[in-house]
């Protein structure tokens, strides 16, 4: 049986029925209960994994895990989960941490990521790292102001990077979790490109077939923006990726292709994906 943590998110609601179509049992885990009807063989469990009371239930009887980290406010460290995931008999566990951890070793919005990284080493099971880039699906946070104005408002317009697709990083774990060959390897998932937030506009006018325009913001603009829904650190070290990145974060990885022997996904098949969210009701 395979446990799944932060089932309902982007990666892990694909992640749960790539397995569950494998023919796997399967725990979905998050914090609220299911909004819909699961897939055979998929039972949900909600739970939070930074509370000790919930964290044996919930693991209880599989043989491997997917662990997306609990965010804050929980009393549990990463070693006390890494380690009560073992004791339950868990042998593989594949991490779901972000490239940033490599690239930054000293930045403190992923401190918490680079613990969780040490403690999955540590723990006497086969395991697996995921650093994924930045995730496509963060264009999601243009969906409002694509519908009513047709506008994407970001800042540092002409910085590419190669965003990657969160069914890419779903069906990379999945073949993690169900072969061979991955333990101990640690895997940077990019698209097979990069794109700028103009280029990336540019995408949204073409699947939608209506005109998109792109307004660039200052940092000072995005960085008030962002701290309406993200903690200051996170805030500070996103816009230090976004508009200063490294070498190695303007890097196309290989390691998509190499898993799952074909070319990542590029951000316009997610935007036709996910068209149906940037449009206006009236024009669907």
């Amino acid at each position: 049986m395979i446990v799944v943590t932060g089932a309902s998110g982007n990666v892990g609601r694909q992640l749960v029925a790539a397995l569950a179509a494998a023919g796997e049992r399967v725990t979905a885990v998050s914090r609220r209960p299911s909004d819909g009807p699961l897939p055979p063989g998929v039972r949900h469990r909600a739970a939070d994994l930074s509370r000790a009371a919930d964290l044996k239930a919930a693991f209880e009887g599989a043989d491997a895990l997917y662990l997306l980290v609990p965010g804050g406010g929980g009393t549990l460290g990463p070693r006390d989960i890494v380690e009560t995931a073992a004791a339950c008999g868990v042998r593989r566990i594949v991490l779901q941490s972000s490239q940033v951890t490599g690239t930054r070793p000293e930045a403190a919005s992923h401190t918490v990521l680079r613990e969780f990284e040490s403690a999955v080493r540590g723990s006497g099971t086969e395991w697996t790292i995921l650093r994924p880039g930045g995730f496509a699906s963060n264009a999601f946070l243009w969906a409002d102001s694509v519908r009513s104005a047709h506008t994407v408002a970001a800042p540092f317009g002409d910085v590419a990077l190669p965003v990657v697709d969160p069914a890419d990083i779903a069906e990379v774990a999945a073949a993690v979790l169900l072969g061979d060959g991955h333990a101990g390897r640690t895997y940077v998932l990019t698209g097979p490109a990069a794109v700028s937030p103009r280029e990336q506009a540019g995408a949204f006018k073409e699947v939608l077939g209506t005109p998109v325009r792109f307004e660039e913001l200052s940092r000072h603009e995005a960085r008030a923006g962002m701290l309406r829904f993200m903690p200051e650190p996170v805030v500070d070290g996103t816009l230090s990726v976004l508009g200063e990145p490294t070498s190695e974060e303007r890097r196309v990885s290989p390691d998509v292709e190499r898993v799952l022997g074909r070319p990542a996904r590029p951000f316009s098949a997610w935007v036709e994906r996910n068209a149906a969210a940037f449009r206006r009701p009236d024009a669907r």
